[in-house]
């Protein structure tokens, strides 16, 4: 005869257990142990069993096991850690919820964000216990990120097709990022730096001259990191039209060029789509509006700028254009490509999570 094992406590839940449950496994910021621990409870009441319920969760049946028994005995209290040894807290769970709570949907008076102070004079718990519950749930309220979503209607269709240039390798094609980095400014510290020393950083001063401003138009090539670089003192339509010159005679003859680039109106302008028409082996990609990220030379920028421009000083514009141009120099003699991982699908996937996130908050 088959083995049946042992007969399980039916689970049944409440009302309000059920509800409970479905708060603490939704709620962005909840433990995710606890979050679990509420899935398991949930799909077991369902009448799952723990080898299928583990498969769903990507958990072990003794996991589900064990917390299925645990609410069965102990109801919603048993989805808690148990006590370990040593002195017994001083803070109440109830306590730590309402300060992760207060952390996460409010706000103090008179201030955009909380701090270890703030929190500590509304929660009546000391400062460094503040900053014990924040690091244990990793909240940190006084930093922020940059995001902006694109609105661009034909987002999934250039994601998929700016991503497929990535990962595929293309026969007989080369792949480009372009875009220029204008306005790049010769700047001249007021006065002399003073040099780095044991115990003391190099130091400068906050106010500067003015010498002028260039451009530098760069396209980076996917597969092996080289860079055809041009500079001009202005960045219209024209400007690029050259470069667009420049990169179909560096690149041999009988390769597809295929280009990813911004929305830029330049990048799309009568004189330039008239230009592609006369060279058919050009092939336009466009990014989504607000996707910066996605252009690989964006980042190739990054390091022009932490290199070279971040403490640069230059009196005049020649100079500072003779410098990006060794610059680029040194960097073709040890090119760097980037290694791209994501799947569009992976991008796609992460952009729902953000735009969830945003609606709930």
């Amino acid at each position: 005869m088959p083995r049946t094992g042992r007969p399980k406590t039916e689970l049944v839940l409440s009302d309000e257990e059920r509800e409970t449950l479905l708060r603490w496994s939704r709620r962005a910021k909840s433990s995710q142990a606890l979050a679990l621990r509420s899935r398991i409870v949930l799909a077991c009441a369902d009448g799952v069993d723990n080898k299928a319920v583990a498969g769903q969760l990507g958990c072990s049946a003794v996991t589900v096991g064990k917390w299925r028994g645990r609410f069965v005995q102990s109801g919603l209290d048993g989805l808690d850690d148990e006590p370990r040894a040593g002195r017994p807290p001083t803070i109440t769970a109830d306590q730590v919820e309402q300060v992760v709570v207060a952390t996460l949907e409010s706000t103090p008076k008179n201030a955009t964000q909380w701090s270890r102070a703030k929190m500590a004079d509304r929660s009546g718990l000391s400062r460094s216990t503040i900053g014990r519950i924040w690091k244990a749930f990793e909240l940190q309220p006084h930093r922020e990120d940059g995001l902006t979503l694109s609105n661009d209607p034909q987002f999934v269709e250039k994601v998929y097709d700016v991503i497929g240039l990535y990962l595929n390798q293309l026969e007989a094609a080369v792949v480009y990022c372009v875009d220029e980095k204008s306005q790049v400014q010769a700047l001249a510290r007021s006065q002399p730096a003073f040099p780095m020393m044991p115990g003391m950083p190099e130091k400068r001063t906050h106010d500067y001259l003015r010498h002028g401003t260039t451009s530098l138009f760069a396209a980076f090539n996917t597969a092996d990191g080289t860079v055809i670089s041009s500079i001009h003192r202005r960045h219209r339509a024209i400007e690029f039209k050259k470069f667009l010159a420049k990169i179909d005679t560096e690149v041999p003859d009988g390769l597809e060029v295929h280009l990813v680039c911004d929305n830029y109106s330049t990048h799309k302008a009568p004189s330039i789509v008239k230009w592609l028409e006369a060279h058919p082996r050009f092939h336009m990609h466009f990014a989504p509006t607000y996707s910066s990220w996605i252009n690989q030379v964006e980042r190739f920028f990054a390091y022009v700028i932490a290199d070279l421009l971040q403490r640069s000083d230059h009196r005049s514009v020649q100079a500072l254009e003779s410098d990006i141009r060794n610059w680029v120099k040194g960097w073709n003699e040890n090119p760097k490509p980037f290694i791209w991982t994501k799947t569009a699908e992976q991008i796609l996937d992460r952009c729902r999570e953000l735009v969830l996130r945003c609606e709930s908050g």
